[in-house]
């Protein structure tokens, strides 16, 4: 069962002291739900959001009673990547519930393996409807029918389980296509330096310039 513990937040700890000793500072709030500072343990909730993601429910326990919420924002730091803060939004029962469901390409596509094409992934989510109980933690999308560099599967084209609506006006949005592998560019055949012909060379032409005088002196004395 998808759970987390966490504790209405008080007293005068500041969120930097929180975060110090392993804890995560939170909130949750939801249209039948005032917003409710809380924290809740740094390992448990990584664990549980690497599991669950963004659209699945989880039963939160505020120490008192259970709510169900979604995870619905987390803000992580820029170079450690900790979490420094998580929105989780408290649904209503008996409604469906809006969010934003990743992708999983699965499948192989005969344009990428014989024809050498380039899969380009134009979208990683959509978003869907549904009621808490039927809600995916992911939607699959085979692209087998990727079959030549025209092929392309659209929202459209996305078969959705049961009991899952389509929450996007623009349907004809491209989710994945083939491109055409680029050709390569001949390679321009640069001459390595060798220094050794250089002083040959220039030898040579001290040489040369050498004779020349020689020739011109030999006119004058004539």
């Amino acid at each position: 069962m998808n759970t987390i513990k966490a504790e209405i937040r008080e007293g005068s700890n500041t969120n930097d002291n929180l975060r110090e000793g392993g804890v995560i500072p939170a909130v949750f709030y939801g249209p039948k739900q005032e917003s409710t500072s809380i924290k809740i343990n740094e390992k448990d909730f990584l664990k549980l959001y690497k599991e669950v993601g963004e659209s699945t429910i989880i039963t939160l326990n505020d120490g008192k009673e259970d709510h169900d919420v979604l995870v619905h924002d987390v803000q992580f730091h820029a170079v450690s990547g900790r979490p420094l803060h998580v929105d989780f939004y408290a649904i209503e029962k008996g409604k469906k519930v809006e969010v934003a469901v990743q992708l999983e390409f699965e499948g192989v596509s005969p344009a990428e393996k014989n024809l050498g094409g380039i899969i380009v992934k134009v979208a990683h989510e959509i978003e869907i409807s549904a009621m808490p109980k039927d809600l995916p933690q992911q939607i699959s999308v085979d692209i087998s029918s990727l079959v030549d560099f025209e092929s392309q599967i659209k929202v459209s084209d996305i078969k959705l389980p049961e009991g899952v609506e389509l929450n996007m006006e623009d349907t004809e949005t491209v989710i994945v296509l083939v491109q055409e592998p680029k050709e390569e560019e001949e390679e321009e055949v640069v001459e390595e330096f060798n220094p050794d012909a250089v002083e040959v060379e220039a030898k040579g032409k001290k040489e040369e310039d050498s004779e020349e005088g020689e020739g011109k002196k030999e006119e004058k004395s004539e």
